[in-house]
């Protein structure tokens, strides 16, 4: 390759990244301008999404149809009860779909799209509240809406100011809002999240401790006068590498584990009691605390371990979780 051939070369290279760039800055300051435009309309425009009995109906058309969708997707997965209808369906039965009770979520970008058409005066027909999100305060979607939330305008990122880019980065971030404000109002919580996500690892790591842990004569316990002989043996028999050591009133004094040993090691291991060899004070977790709180734990920086004892309120000890049986669920 030739000398100007190269140079040509990483000129198209770093052309592209300030394209990327420049991209990315006209999406930024779009977010950045709705985030300044949005006023009391947003507070009314989640009161009537929040106060529909049955689901939030969203529809676009084009982009903003896709950008809709995402945005139904995110409702249902936090609490919300939607749907996406396509508004060119709607014409043709899927009018059907919508029904007492429900509230609509209309995109369009300049508010005259012709496919919303039927779609809002099915809406109003029927009294159902509208919200609409467009960039045209006088458009028609907008005037027939109950609350209209206005894009700012706002250059698109493309060359040639055509292509939805910046309008359709500010549709999604507004859907996401509406959708995180519905769920701060509803008091939506991670338990309530886990049921709407129960496959892959992001439902494993919602799982709570008290549904992974060992319980009952599973547990390797004993109390802090137990000779260090028989400590050993009932470490390998519980298979957990560890052993807690629970005080006369019946709360976790200590643990003993493998680091413990080697730290204690001499002629005279055997006859000293577990208490003279034991940690105080061990790490612990609640039954109901997060599996990857749980990991979190575990691989602490300062001082990882492989299991955790589960205690309750009174510290007295009613389960024992290992890092096996995160890696089983599927939470590591």
């Amino acid at each position: 390759m030739s000398a100007p051939a190269r140079a040509d070369l990483v000129a198209v290279e770093t052309s592209d990244l300030d394209v990327a760039r420049a991209v990315l800055g006209a999406e930024a300051a779009g977010l950045r301008a709705l985030a300044g435009a949005l006023d009391a309309r947003f507070g009314h425009a989640v009161d009537r999404l929040a106060a529909a009995t049955g689901r939030v109906v969203v529809s676009g058309m084009g982009k903003s149809g896709h950008v809709a969708r995402k945005i139904a997707a995110t409702f249902a997965s936090t609490g919300t009860p939607a749907q996406f209808v396509h508004p060119a369906e709607a014409s043709h039965g899927d009018l059907g779909m919508i029904v007492a009770g429900d509230a609509v979520l209309a995109l369009s970008n300049s508010g005259e799209t012709p496919e919303l058409a039927d779609l809002v005066a099915h809406a109003r027909r029927f009294g159902l509240p509208l919200v609409a999100i467009t960039a045209h305060a006088g458009s028609a979607l907008a005037s027939a809406a109950d609350v209209a939330l206005l894009l700012p305008a706002a250059a698109e990122a493309c060359p040639m100011g055509l292509a939805p880019t910046t309008s359709t980065t500010m549709q999604m971030a507004l859907g996401d809002a509406l959708a995180v404000a519905l769920l701060t109002r509803r008091g939506f919580t991670a338990a309530d999240f886990r049921q709407f996500h129960p496959g892959g690892r992001l439902g494993a790591r919602l799982r709570r401790v008290r549904e992974l842990m060992h319980v009952g004569a599973a547990m390797p316990l004993a109390g802090p006068d137990l000779p260090m002989d028989q400590a050993l043996l009932l470490i390998t028999e519980k298979h957990f590498g560890c052993l807690g050591v629970v005080a006369a009133d019946g709360t976790l004094a200590g643990i003993v584990t493998d680091g413990d040993l080697r730290r204690a090691m001499g002629p005279d291991l055997l006859q000293r009691r577990v208490a003279d060899v034991m940690t105080r004070a061990p790490k612990t977790i609640e039954p109901d605390a997060l599996a990857a709180e749980a990991l979190h734990l575990m691989n602490a920086r300062t001082r990882p371990i492989t299991a955790l004892f589960v205690v309750d309120r009174s510290q007295q000890p009613i389960g024992i979780l290992h890092l096996h049986d995160l890696l089983r669920a599927g939470v590591a």
